[in-house]
């Protein structure tokens, strides 16, 4: 019993990456022809991948999902909304200032902008661009996430929410400089990855359980529609600023 438990999550991980791995071998083999190029190391590397999936899936039903839930449990029994809006403001900030997938997105960013000659390509100025989209984005994360737990606690339709960020995000697109618009649009979804996801989503289902005459269905999810949302309209801004 103890090893099937063990190997449950692996068995798992191998069923989701087996897709991939059978698209890119019907691809390279049949129709481009060509051997698979250091086959050796793409399996050790698969199989480091597939390890570590297991881990992070088996380390967030340990970890992440039962202290967010556990958290929005304690904030709705402790009755204060002044510290609830400010965790969920800190959640959302702390979340995404550390999400690697941000930080890769706002170095690369800062290289192109020096290659294009919008900055200066000191190490210093890439490193003020890299930063200052990363803290724009988490910025606007915190409040996103801070705009849901509230819509949660008051029973705001999520729908009126959401067509009137897009609203503003085709608005902002108007008068945005074109260089920044696709980095905006890519940092709505680079926010959303391994750790602002499960916590976020922790604490959207563990909030609507806990108050009274809400649905976690209904109203437990969307924080990561938010998450997503608010940060085109602060890098959009942002490069209007700079």
């Amino acid at each position: 019993m103890r090893v099937r438990h063990l190997l449950s999550p692996l068995v798992a991980s191998a069923r989701d990456l087996l897709p991939i791995v059978v698209v890119i071998a019907f691809f390279q083999l049949l129709v481009l022809q060509q051997p698979i190029p250091n086959l050796g190391e793409l399996l050790v590397g698969t199989l480091f991948v597939m390890i570590g999936l297991a881990m992070f899936v088996r380390g967030l039903e340990m970890g992440l999902f039962p202290i967010g839930e556990s958290m929005a449990y304690a904030f709705a029994r402790k009755g204060s909304l002044a510290w609830l809006s400010l965790f969920a403001f800190a959640l959302g900030f702390g979340t995404t200032i550390a999400e690697p997938a941000l930080i890769a997105v706002a170095d690369e960013a800062a290289e192109v902008a020096a290659a294009g000659n919008m900055i200066d390509t000191s190490d210093e100025a890439k490193a003020f661009y890299a930063n200052g989209l990363r803290l724009t984005v988490a910025l606007s994360v915190g409040f996103a996430i801070l705009i849901g737990v509230l819509r949660i606690i008051r029973g705001w339709p999520i729908h009126y929410l959401i067509i009137a960020g897009y609203i503003g995000v085709i608005v902002m697109t108007a008068f945005a400089p074109p260089e920044i618009i696709g980095i905006a649009y890519d940092s709505g979804g680079v926010t959303t990855s391994t750790i602002t996801v499960p916590l976020v989503t922790a604490l959207g289902v563990g909030l609507a359980s806990s108050i009274k005459g809400r649905n976690p269905m209904i109203d437990g999810f969307g924080l990561i529609a938010f998450a997503s949302l608010t940060p085109m309209i602060f890098v959009m801004a942002y490069g209007m600023f700079i």
